[in-house]
């Protein structure tokens, strides 16, 4: 009650003392509406000084300038905001009538390649409500396969995408990044009455398996995993370690090359728990560069897959590598709160960000907040892009009813462009009616 007496009383101080002082009043409410319209006539007129002190407002961008001229290729053109650091970026459609020397494959106008491999890379629905990993990378006749999640009922769904793209039936590199069921389960299949397996390892030919360094698990699908690499090994794999491929030994390599022309790499990092032992199996997680040569003086492009890797196994890799700045990454740890630090974005700078998850489970945790992809992790990426694609999407928390959102993800990199193309839709993550009902964008 004293709270209340008190306030009544300030109320009636504060009304004798207009009654005493009509005039000061009376200025003081003609100065705030001075400051208020000046403050809006202000925002009007030069809107600019917000911008460029508060950062409020659209951008405020120069003029369009040719950063290359259009001709049979593609040009470019950029411009920059004036009050901020901001600039933008577009490509100028060129022609397409290239004059192609018959002995090199590349137009002596503009520099195309039309020996260069098209690239593309595809992150896959696996049809469940699991957040497994799969990662399909096809390089002309060259496939990569990261991962294989997320169930081992999965295994038949990846096969049969796979067979859209391996035309021969084999898979030049797998890379299973860590020991974790939603990554390996697909290698290992089911076994039908006649005892076969429909496991990845099982039914293609394999060239070379890169796999974790390290592990602590003495799970079963870990046993069954040991069993189906030990099986392509038998048919000609060679198995290396991470820690292998970073040292170059025995016969692995920490660049493999996936066309003829060494125009596109897949470099394994190096990372502090390839050496290392540590209670979290997802920081043995193998971390892969995809690089792509830029052509006619175009920049490199590249493509970053960590796994699981969390936050202190992100900050080692910073720390041991030199990470360039990337096109798309593959969010980590399927868009947990965990992963996806600001060092390691950072270092980066992600253009796209793909992640592998079913938006809204609650196979990791009941709490609603730490669900794929986290809040945290969508306020740490969207500082970078807002370009956050999902394979699978969680419509309904509490009738538990999945419906897909962009299902298969695909980027395609040819000849300096990027462009992504999804099987369901290609809506971006903050455009969604799921994450405007459960996430909010910065």
């Amino acid at each position: 009650m004293a709270g209340k007496k008190s306030y009544k009383s300030n109320a009636k101080k504060a009304a004798r003392a207009a009654k005493k002082h009509p005039k000061a009043v009376l200025v003081l409410a003609v100065l705030l509406v001075i400051i208020v319209a000046a403050v809006l006539i202000l925002w009007v007129l030069k809107p600019e000084l917000f911008h460029k002190y508060l950062g409020t407002g659209g951008h405020f961008w120069t003029e369009w300038e040719v950063t290359r001229q259009a001709d049979c290729g593609n040009g470019s053109k950029s411009r920059e905001c004036l009050y901020c650091d901001a600039t933008e970026d577009e490509i100028i459609k060129g022609s397409g009538n290239h004059e192609i020397d018959e002995s090199s494959g590349i137009c002596g106008v503009c520099g195309y390649n039309s020996n260069a491999e098209e690239l593309s890379i595809h992150f896959l629905e696996l049809g469940n409500k699991y957040t497994g990993d799969c990662t399909l990378i096809k390089c002309g006749n060259t496939e990569v396969l990261i991962d294989a999640g997320s169930r081992k009922n999965s295994a038949s769904t990846i096969r049969s995408y796979i067979d859209e793209y391996c035309e021969d039936g084999k898979l030049d590199y797998v890379i299973a990044t860590h020991a974790h069921q939603d990554h390996i389960a697909g290698f290992v299949g089911t076994k039908d009455k006649s005892g076969k397996q429909s496991g990845v390892l099982y039914n293609y030919e394999i060239g070379t398996i890169i796999q974790f360094a390290g592990h602590n698990t003495t799970s079963t699908i870990y046993k069954d995993y040991v069993k189906a690499v030990d099986h392509a090994k038998e048919n000609g794999a060679q198995v290396y370690t991470a820690k292998e491929c970073c040292e170059k030994q025995n016969g692995a390599k920490d660049i493999y090359y996936l066309d003829e022309n060494k125009t596109v790499s897949l470099k394994i990092l190096k990372s502090h728990y390839y050496y290392n032992e540590t209670n979290d199996e997802n920081d043995y997680s193998v971390c892969v560069l995809l690089t792509q040569k830029g052509q006619n003086g175009a920049k490199d492009k590249n493509f970053l897959f960590t796994g699981d890797l969390e936050k202190k196994g992100e900050s080692y890799l910073v720390d041991m590598n030199d990470l360039p700045e990337v096109e798309l990454f593959k969010g980590g740890h399927h868009g947990s709160y965990t992963a996806s630090t600001e060092k390691l974005l950072e270092a980066i700078k992600p253009k796209n960000v793909a992640v592998c998850c079913c938006c809204g489970t609650t196979e990791y945790t009941s709490a609603i907040e730490n669900t794929f992809p986290a809040q945290a992790f969508i306020d740490r990426v969207a500082k970078y892009t807002e370009n956050i694609y999902c394979t699978t999407l969680m419509l309904d928390y509490k009738a538990g009813e999945y419906t897909s959102m962009n299902g298969n993800i695909i980027f395609y990199s040819y000849n300096g462009e990027l462009q992504v193309k999804c099987s369901n839709n290609d809506i971006i993550l903050k455009d969604t009616e799921w994450f405007k009902k459960h996430r909010v964008w910065p």
